[in-house]
């Protein structure tokens, strides 16, 4: 069975909601003892010395301009004698009886990564600066290589080629075909390799170049292929029969705003009679990547609002300058979550839409980001969202005002999409009525 990640070669492996880009436990209490285990793993030149570079580095009071973590710091319950005393034995331990060498690097990023598993929240996690630096570019929507979609062929152990982005030399070459394999890159062997092992290798400096080795129809070939900088397309629009656009959203980064305000502002200029927005598998990103876009239907007044455990509550609120007048679907399934529950949210509690689909994910919590001194980071769970009435959909998601139920065997034998037909449908009936 082949593992289909969808995702872009040298990006990311995607995923805000919990399916592509964050890291889960494998269970509580595994996280807690490894946590345990691997916490202040080094400590063989004393406790104090370890307990002073754990909190100057964890908690990041060198990198982290927060003086509430400051504070909290010299209540820590975890920074004892105690746990100091057993976490020196296990390191002995580990350092005398384990049967290989041991990665000192990878176990001192494992203290951190321990800890921050011992939440228990699959949101909560730990970066390493290389893993901080990959996903600040995925913000972005933009990131340095070839272009090209990727999924990893479990059958044959490599990696093939799903497709192509505009702007990239992959695309541009005209001897890489879909479904080609990626046998080796500057001639290191890919057989066995992750997509992200393989992600690794062919990424690096616009204006670089990588030589990759495929084999497809044609056999066995080596194309030098030149990395550049490319923006991902997270909007994709175009303009339906009787006067309906569809747009489709598939992510919400720094780079969505633009692109969703070049498909709205295009259907306007073409003086559209509906509006489909497409939510399905949109599994969020950015707050503020989903409120700019917001800004651009939704009516004067809020757009969300957070609350943390303090009761702070951060407002974002919307000027109504440009309210959609035409009506308006939104297509929803279980993959809709966090910033598309939102959206979608927000549109049906205005009423200036209809949801149909099926329910969404049910993600209403919201993650900070706090960069270390180091350049790592941490990603932890501070609050709570709520949609414009006051709701939180969190672990409950989000109802449609329509149920359709998605056409597996229809979409793959008769390349029909039956949510999108009847949204099609129903908006000709609004529109002539």
């Amino acid at each position: 069975m082949e593992e289909n990640y969808n995702a872009v070669v040298e990006q990311k492996n995607v995923d805000v909601n919990n399916k592509k880009k964050d890291k889960k436990p494998k269970s509580k209490v595994g996280a807690v003892i490894r946590g345990i285990l691997l916490f202040l793993a080094g400590a063989v030149a004393g406790s104090i010395a370890i307990t002073l570079l754990f909190v100057l580095v964890v908690f990041g009071i060198l990198g982290v301009n927060n003086k509430r973590i400051e504070t909290l710091v010299g209540q820590s319950t975890i920074l004892d004698k105690d746990t100091a005393w057993k976490v020196e034995e296990l390191d002995k331990i580990i350092h005398m009886y384990y049967y290989e060498d041991i990665d000192e690097e990878a176990l001192t990023e494992g203290i951190y990564a321990g800890v921050m598993a011992g939440v228990g929240d699959p949101y909560t996690c730990y970066y390493t600066p290389e893993e901080f630096t990959e996903m600040q570019a995925s913000w972005n929507g933009n990131y340095e290589g070839i272009g090209a979609y990727l999924k990893f062929n479990q059958d044959t152990g490599y990696c093939t080629v799903e497709g192509f982005i505009d702007g990239g030399s992959a695309g541009e070459a005209g001897t890489i075909a879909e479904g080609d394999y990626i046998i080796a890159v500057n001639g290191e062997e890919m057989y066995g390799k992750t997509i992200d092992e393989v992600v690794a290798l062919v990424r690096g400096p616009e204006g670089t170049t990588v030589t990759v080795t495929f084999e497809g129809a044609n056999g066995r070939y080596d194309v030098t292929l030149e990395r550049r900088k490319i923006e991902t397309p997270t909007v994709k629009y175009e303009a339906k029969e009787d006067g309906i656009w569809y747009i489709q959203i598939t992510e919400f980064d720094t780079i969505t705003s633009g692109q969703f305000k070049e498909a709205i502002q295009a259907a306007r200029d073409d003086d559209m009679k509906g509006l489909i927005i497409d939510l399905r598998g949109n599994p969020g990103g950015s707050v503020d990547a989903v409120v700019d876009v917001c800004r651009e239907i939704l009516p004067k007044g809020l757009v969300v609002y957070t609350e943390d455990k303090y009761g702070t509550r951060e407002e974002f609120k919307c000027d109504g300058d440009n309210e959609l007048t035409v009506p308006l679907v939104v297509l929803v399934d279980g993959g809709s979550a966090s910033a598309a529950e939102i959206m979608a949210g927000a549109i049906k509690d205005y009423g200036i839409g209809t949801l149909i689909g099926t329910k969404t994910y049910g993600k209403g919590i919201v993650q900070s980001i706090l960069p270390l001194q180091d350049g790592s980071a941490v990603k932890i769970t501070t609050s709570r969202y709520f949609t414009p009435n006051g709701n939180n959909i969190h672990k409950i998601g989000i109802e449609p005002d329509e149920e359709v139920k998605f056409d597996a065997d229809a979409y793959l034998n008769e390349d029909r999409d039956n949510q999108l037909e009847y949204a099609m449908e129903y908006l000709k009936k609004k529109i002539t009525n």
